[in-house]
């Protein structure tokens, strides 16, 4: 099959290019930077450069295509994510009907069924239902669950304070996922024949554990036992991320996350539609955390 993969050389994406082409699949990795076309064509894949920003050359990018992979880019320096995310999605639609490709699997994110109140995800939500109006194909959409490696960014939380924590409970039960098993499943959706046309969801997670049980794994890992998981107020959260440099739009999007989490309504849809588990579990990335730390 000849797959095209937005993302360049990302968590997923790189994983995902690298299995398909190992399955002997034509895969075209696009990517804006033009300093990564070796590396991507030291995988094996073919290398398109361009932005997404570009509707012609994504349009030629998927003309010939037997199916893409979707997924937003970060963008950080916009002002507006969610505005940022559904021009991307129209782009992707314009793009998906102008080349007549069939099969589609969209990166997306649990949580994104809902259209308010989840801060950051509500792109991703935009997204989904942007390309749900599109006709004529064969629909994916993965919603993984919380990154393990958001968890990366706590480094500095806990060399300085001793703690880890965000605005939710530490009894909160939280689905977590590594980009791996996002790639195993993304793989396994690109190849699947698209002899139908419909829409389908599916929910990508590696391990469900506590907070307080995500706190106890790292800390185990780093030789620190007794790392406690402190639930901050959603004002405390917001605060010491802007002290900490963030833009405050970006704080408000992930205190809605988090919020959304520790009131149950983001994994509402999770917890009824329940995938079976990919491999890394907390206590294999506890490994991960320990070696960066």
């Amino acid at each position: 099959m000849k797959i095209i993969l937005t993302g360049s050389l990302g968590n997923i994406s790189k994983p995902l290019a690298t299995a398909l082409v190992q399955q002997g699949h034509a895969v075209t990795v696009i990517s804006s930077k033009p300093d990564r076309q070796a590396e991507i064509e030291a995988l094996g894949a073919v290398a398109a450069i361009g932005k997404v920003e570009d509707v012609a050359f994504l349009t030629a990018t998927f003309t010939g295509a037997d199916a893409v992979y979707l997924m937003v880019p970060p963008h950080f320096a916009v002002a507006d994510s969610r505005a940022y995310h559904q021009q991307i999605g129209r782009n992707y639609a314009l793009a998906i009907q102008q080349s007549g490709v069939r099969r589609v699997v969209q990166l997306s994110s649990w949580g994104a069924h809902l259209a308010e109140g989840t801060g950051g995800i509500l792109g991703s939500h935009d997204v989904e239902v942007i390309l749900r109006t599109v006709p004529g194909i064969a629909l994916t959409q993965l919603r993984p669950t919380s990154f393990y490696t958001n968890l990366n960014r706590s480094v500095g939380m806990i060399k300085g304070a001793g703690i880890l924590g965000a605005n939710y409970a530490g009894d909160t039960k939280v689905a977590l996922v590594h980009p791996r098993d996002i790639a195993v499943a993304a793989a396994e959706e690109l190849t699947k024949p698209a002899t139908a046309t419909g829409q389908n969801v599916r929910y990508v997670a590696s391990d469900e554990r506590t907070a307080d049980e995500v706190a106890h794994a790292l800390g185990a890992a780093i030789g620190q036992p007794n790392l406690k998981w402190v639930a901050f107020t959603d004002e405390q959260m917001r605060e010491n991320m802007v002290k900490n440099g963030v833009p405050a739009t970006r704080a408000n999007e992930v205190v809605d996350i988090y919020a959304s989490i520790n009131s149950g309504r983001l994994g509402e849809d999770y917890w009824q539609h329940r995938p079976i588990l990919g491999e890394v579990k907390l206590e294999d990335f506890a490994r991960e955390f320990a070696a960066g730390f």
